[in-house]
């Protein structure tokens, strides 16, 4: 593929980054997934191929290096950070009647919760949450909160539950993306959530949602 040149910052960034994936595949890590499944858990519809060759991609530009069998950012690429929210930020403002998060199927919603976590603020013991998809395609998935971790499972943990939510994947999507936030869920029974008191009470702290739900509501509250 021919340069654009180099005469012009602007030219030398696209090289890098504008090919089709390699924004996204910048976000998983700038969000914290280091292991090549992780990020193509991430990213549905991309090809282990193409992956492989996005990652290479990034290794030989600087942005990204290899440790052992993860991913990291250098320094470079962690720079990358402002530019990938300032993507989301310029969509949320100027292409968000564009915006569909209700399309998003629930594993790959769940995923991106997971990795939205605060594990400082999990409980000392072992947590089960069982996140109950009530449309439009019902189905199950659980978060296992285990020494300061998360565990995304598609079938039963072999745990009993500590906390059950029952929602559609709409309001799944409206909390995580920020239309809709926790508190006014819950109270308008939206989301129906059963467990320990105290468990229940702490969960919406665990979550730090999407970056861009503060973002969200602002452009919201405009329209």
């Amino acid at each position: 593929m021919p340069e654009y040149g180099r005469f012009c910052p602007v030219s030398l960034t696209t090289e890098v980054l504008a090919d089709r994936w390699t924004p996204l595949i910048v976000r998983e890590l700038v969000l914290g997934n280091t292991r090549f499944n992780d990020i193509a858990r991430g990213l549905p519809g991309i090809s282990r191929s193409l992956l492989t060759a996005r990652l290479r991609h990034l290794e030989k530009r600087g942005v990204v290096e290899r440790w052992a069998s993860e991913y990291h950012l250098t320094p470079a690429g962690r720079d990358l950070e402002k530019i990938i929210d300032a993507f989301g930020r310029w969509a949320v403002e100027w292409l968000f009647d564009e915006l569909y998060p209700h399309e998003v199927h629930p594993h790959t919603l769940m995923w991106w919760m997971h990795r939205r976590t605060d594990p400082s603020r999990f409980p000392a013991e072992r947590v089960v949450l069982e996140f109950v998809f009530t449309a439009p395609d019902p189905m199950t998935v659980w978060l296992v909160l285990e020494h300061g971790e998360v565990s995304v499972c598609h079938q039963h943990p072999g745990f009993d539950t500590d906390v059950l939510l029952r929602a559609t994947t709409a309001t799944y999507s409206d909390i995580f993306n920020g239309p809709l936030t926790w508190a006014d869920a819950v109270r308008s029974g939206a989301i129906e959530v059963a467990g320990s008191p105290r468990l229940v009470r702490a969960l919406p702290g665990w979550f730090l949602w999407s970056p861009w739900a503060e973002a969200t509501r602002e452009r919201m509250a405009r329209s």
